[in-house]
């Protein structure tokens, strides 16, 4: 009975095992196919809700989750906020990044009516005026006894003594008159002849008249200043025997001076005889001088590229002293008429080519589409604009190479990158290629500049801004040696507007000093040389173009090598091999 009780219990437990099985293998898996549902929707719906982050000054930077930009340290948003357009030209911002960078801008407006005039910086020194000079010389032979001015600088005014001189002839001459007077009688015209001979050296009446009376002779004479003014230069000292019209000093007047001014070459068209200059110097402080040009010099300085321009300036009471530098402006009228004008500051320069951002109106993302501009003459602080705006667009006038950095890393148009096509427009120019029809001679002109260039890049690694104006200067005088009537047609005005582009940059690197700011002129140059050597060729030998993407700002810049080797010009020993190989130029 036990045995079969057993059984039967056994029996029900192997039941309720097999029911509990039989509900975890399928009611529980129905429950958790249920939830496995559930998580795949959640999942799915998860991964649509992804973000990817970006940075909205560099949106090359893409990650999937928030941070910091590895470029500029932003906090990185969203994609979908950072907006994009799908045209080139303009660059979209978050309202955050526009604050960073604190980009500003200014309503373009017309001028109208009246003389608009156009504003010139100049610099300059003070100098002796030419024509004031003189020498105070001695009208007879003879031994310097005495002397009244003794140093350089002393100011002499007419009729004041000199010196006094002994006079071998002149005692001889007193003797001959003292001799005449007594034969005055018989022959009245041998006194006369005597007098005159005095008076020939100088003697005055009154010196001859106290001879006579007296009837001795004087053995020492005073010789008096002819001219007044401050002396520049003594020649002789006491004891010192002198000729006839041998120079004693040499004394500049100053009551009247010369104020030079540098201008160059392209402010001459704007630079006219009598146009007024107002100017200062830092030894006057407070104290405005105004006066008008009066000469301008027919010769450019070959080695500064400016001309000289001369005012003269009335100086009675001594304020201006020669050497003293001075700065002025030159107010010059353009005349009537209705200028455009947008502020210096608004305007980027690649080579010969204005760029302005324009911001875009009545957009919910703030927008700002890249423009080039022709510009006209220079009005104070601001262009005359003949082609690219129109009264009332408000353009950028600080933040614009921030604008112009991120357009470039996004691939949108920018100064550095120019060939990007836009729906609807044609595709902007591509360099030319002139190398087949540029001759030998002009190619290793060419290649000449290069040379020196590198030169140049050299002393940019080095950081030595001493020997990078030196080169300056160098590379200027290599240009103006390359012979450009052997271009003809599109190859010579190519060239033209490269030369300009470079020698601008190369006038900057011979004035300043800074290093920085000579390295910012050096990528403008850099660029304009390697369109020039791309469209012309070289005549051998083989040129690399290099690469930082960190020059300028992180908007990136090139230069030109001779080997693969990386030595960064723009940062020289702080990051040395920073850069890439862009592009190789080869005999062509």
């Amino acid at each position: 009975m036990k045995k079969d009780n057993k059984i039967i219990i056994i029996a029900v437990l192997a039941v309720a095992l097999g029911l509990a099985i039989g509900y975890f293998a399928f009611g529980g898996e129905k429950q958790r196919s249920s939830v496995t549902e559930v998580h795949q929707h959640n999942g799915s719906e998860g991964e649509k809700a992804e973000e990817i982050w970006t940075c909205s000054m560099h949106p090359q930077i893409r990650q999937n989750e928030p941070g910091q930009c590895p470029i500029c340290g932003m906090d990185l948003i969203p994609a979908s906020s950072a907006g994009g357009s799908s045209d080139p030209l303009v660059l979209e911002m978050t309202e955050d990044a526009v604050k960073l960078a604190n980009i500003q801008t200014t309503i373009v407006g017309e001028q109208t009516g009246g003389n608009t005039s156009k504003s010139i910086a100049l610099s300059g020194k003070v100098q002796a005026d030419e024509r004031l000079a003189a020498s105070l010389v001695a009208h007879v032979p003879g031994r310097i006894e005495k002397l009244y001015v003794t140093f350089t600088g002393e100011q002499v005014n007419k009729g004041q003594k000199l010196a006094s001189i002994y006079s071998p002839e002149l005692v001889t001459a007193q003797r001959e008159l003292l001799e005449a007077l007594r034969l005055k009688d018989i022959n009245p015209e041998l006194a006369e002849a005597a007098r005159n001979k005095l008076r020939y050296w100088k003697i005055s009446d009154r010196t001859l008249q106290k001879i006579e009376q007296e009837g001795k002779v004087k053995e020492t004479f005073t010789l008096y200043a002819d001219e007044s003014g401050v002396v520049t230069g003594r020649r002789v000292a006491v004891g010192d025997y002198v000729k006839k019209g041998e120079a004693l000093f040499d004394i500049m007047n100053l009551r009247r001076v010369w104020v030079l001014f540098d201008a160059y070459e392209e402010d001459l068209p704007s630079i006219s005889l009598g146009a007024k200059i107002e100017f200062t110097t830092p030894s006057i402080p407070n104290k405005v001088f105004n006066t008008r040009i009066t000469f301008i010099d027919p010769v450019i300085n070959p080695k500064t590229r400016t001309v000289a321009v001369r005012t003269e300036v009335n100086n009675r009471t001594g304020l201006l002293k020669p050497e003293m530098f001075v700065n002025g402006t030159l107010q010059n009228k353009v005349g009537k008429s209705t200028a455009l004008t947008v502020p210096k500051t608004a305007v980027l320069w690649t080579g010969k080519r204005s760029v302005v951002y324009v911001k875009v109106p009545d957009m919910a993302i703030p927008s700002f589409q890249f423009r080039e501009i022709e510009l006209g003459e220079s009005l104070g602080d601001s262009y005359q604009v003949v082609n690219g705006l129109k009264p009332g667009e408000e353009v950028v006038t600080y933040g614009n190479f921030t604008i112009d950095a991120a357009a470039q890393l996004n691939n949108q148009t920018s100064m550095m990158n120019r060939n990007v096509s836009v729906e609807g427009m044609e595709q902007m120019e591509h360099l030319p290629d002139y190398t087949a029809s540029t001759p030998l001679d002009f190619k290793q002109q060419l290649l000449r500049v290069v040379n020196v260039y590198l030169e140049l890049k050299d002393a940019f690694v080095s950081t030595d801004s001493e020997k990078v104006n030196n080169d300056a200067k160098r590379i200027s005088e290599a240009l103006s040696d390359t012979d450009m009537s052997l271009l003809k047609g599109d190859a010579h005005l190519y060239w033209m507007e490269q030369l300009n582009a470079m020698k601008a940059r190369t006038k900057k690197m011979i004035e300043l000093q800074d290093i920085e700011e000579l390295r910012t002129q050096f990528a403008f140059f850099s660029e304009a040389l390697i369109y020039a050597v791309k469209a012309f060729g070289i005549p051998e030998g083989k040129l690399y173009v290099e690469h930082c993407p960190m020059a300028m700002d992180n908007e990136g810049a090139d230069w030109i090598s001779k080997e693969k080797k990386i030595r960064n010009p723009y940062f020289g020993e702080k990051m040395m091999t920073c850069g890439t190989v862009e592009d190789t130029i080869f005999q062509q």
